[in-house]
């Protein structure tokens, strides 16, 4: 079975025979799929990876203004493009709709040429915004997640375990004597020792919800859901990055380049303050470099 890699735009009308009619005039275009009401689009919406949402304004309980609302007011709908596809055609209810984050009216009857124009331009859009958002999360020397990415997806793994109970992990990762590695052998050279390095965190980072970052310099982030035993984990990143065998003749810890990781395990109730983690996580990071380097410490507050 062939997997459909187009983008998906989600058609929502309470009328049987409107979902079927666009479903159809779209299918060449994109991937369809159908809610029949608010709730149904709203739980679609958090199943799927959604582009764009054709939303019918007058339907009964949950009117669209109110599934606009609220896919505006979820972090992880907001930025779903919504046209309206609707019969109104009051200057107020069409003004109503854009402030609240419609991108687009389509009156109905509905046109099926200008139909597709606007689907086909707004889906270009979002994708173009999309390659630029993916850019921005990016660390452009060593291609892993940045900074930016990392306070995301930190501040949404401490808000979904303070509200779950689980545990987390957070490592902080520091180069040892980096300064002197590129004092030694040139900033070119230390570039790619820190691409390499970048991927060795990325191996190991191999769940879904796991974000190996560049958080600045020569200092790395591991951010580990779940985890409340992290210390093999970190004990292997650093056996790895060692036996990449990337030489370092200025370093008093070893022949080649190593790392020093400081780990701080959260239950729920820390998780709610994620500025005490990253402090914590820097406090079991120096306390690793005071002990001699190229090695972990693991703080369990």
């Amino acid at each position: 079975m062939t997997q459909d890699n187009r983008p998906t735009v989600l058609v929502v009308d309470d009328e049987r025979v409107n979902r079927a009619v666009l479903a159809e005039l779209l299918a060449d275009e994109c991937r369809v799929i159908l809610a029949k009401d608010g709730p149904s689009a709203l739980q679609r919406t958090q199943e799927e990876r959604v582009s764009l949402v054709l939303l019918d304004a007058s339907m009964p309980g949950m009117d669209g203004y109110e599934v606009l609302r609220r896919l505006k007011a979820d972090d992880r709908t907001a930025k779903i493009e919504v046209i309206f596809v609707t019969g109104q055609t009051d200057e107020q209810d069409e003004e109503r709709g854009l402030l609240l984050g419609a991108v687009d009216y389509i009156a109905k009857p509905i046109r099926p040429a200008l139909v597709r124009a606007r689907v086909r331009n707004h889906l270009k859009l979002a994708r173009q915004r999309e390659e630029l958002e993916l850019l921005s999360l990016r660390d452009g020397l060593t291609g892993i997640a940045n900074r930016r990415h990392f306070d995301m997806e930190f501040n949404r793994v401490c808000r979904h375990a303070a509200r779950s109970g689980d545990s987390l992990s957070l490592a902080m990762i520091d180069v040892d004597y980096f300064k002197q590695y590129n004092d030694r052998y040139g900033h070119g050279a230390g570039d790619m020792a820190l691409a390499r390095i970048a991927q060795a965190l990325v191996a190991t980072a191999q769940r879904p919800y796991d974000t190996a970052a560049r958080y600045g310099g020569e200092e790395f982030v591991l951010l580990l859901p779940g985890v409340d035993e992290p210390a093999a984990t970190l004990e292997q990143v650093r056996a790895d990055v060692a036996a990449l065998g990337i030489a370092h003749a200025g370093s008093d810890t070893a022949s080649v380049l190593t790392i020093s990781c400081g780990v701080v395990v959260a239950r729920a109730e820390l998780a709610r303050e994620p500025a005490r983690l990253l402090r914590w996580a820097d406090e079991a990071l120096y306390q690793a470099k005071r002990e001699g380097r190229n090695r972990t410490i693991v703080l369990k507050p």
